[in-house]
């Protein structure tokens, strides 16, 4: 059990990325006060925990009804986030959260968009929590581990948004440039993995061919 919450806590930190979207919520929060900045993490953080756990409890279910087997769903998300994982090794995850910052700034209530979807709750994390949570299906408390994973991942995005400024006066653009380069490799080998779960699933329910 510690270890199916462990790599779940670790699929879903480097798809959230709490230390990566710190600067993108001084961005959202610039001239705000500590409380404010608090009611829009809070609300920010919840709305996305909604969604992921919505996408946790029925997206089996959804691929049933669509048509698409587990196996493929696997290769396919394996390979979604191993593009990402690309993303963040280039920076190109970062620039385009940025961009989906900068376009926000001039709304009054950023903490649904961007903060709780794309930027916490983005295509990535969606697609890893519905793979995190097919992979736990032998009962409730097997499933919980993946919930509990994101909880304790969103509790430490929202003490990583109390703590901007700290974060960022502490790493500096660099030492978050350096973090956001190590998840994406993180990512990557997961990723991986995920392919090569699916493939393994295929074979086992394919029937066999002459």
């Amino acid at each position: 059990m510690i270890e199916d919450f462990s790599i779940s806590f670790a699929t879903m930190f480097v798809m959230i990325d709490p230390i990566g979207l710190t600067p993108m919520f001084a961005a959202l929060t610039a001239g705000l006060s500590l409380r404010a900045r608090m009611t829009v993490a809070m609300r920010g953080i919840l709305v996305a925990g909604i969604i992921l756990a919505i996408f946790a409890l029925v997206g089996d279910q959804f691929l049933k009804v669509i048509g698409v087997s587990l196996p493929a769903f696997r290769i396919a998300g394996g390979i979604m986030l191993f593009l990402l994982s690309i993303e963040m090794l280039f920076q190109k995850r970062t620039e385009r959260r940025e961009k989906e910052t900068g376009e926000a700034l001039g709304d009054q209530d950023p903490s649904v968009f961007p903060l709780a979807t794309p930027l916490i709750a983005g295509p990535g994390a969606m697609a890893a929590i519905i793979l995190l949570a097919a992979e736990h299906q032998s009962g409730f408390q097997d499933q919980s581990v993946v919930y509990l994973a994101t909880f304790a991942v969103l509790v430490l995005c929202f003490f990583a948004f109390l703590a901007t400024e700290l974060i960022e006066r502490l790493l500096g653009p660099t030492g978050i440039k350096v973090l956001t380069r190590l998840f994406g490799m993180l990512l990557g080998a997961l990723a991986v993995q995920f392919i090569l779960d699916g493939i393994s699933a295929y074979w086992a329910i394919s029937p066999a061919t002459g």
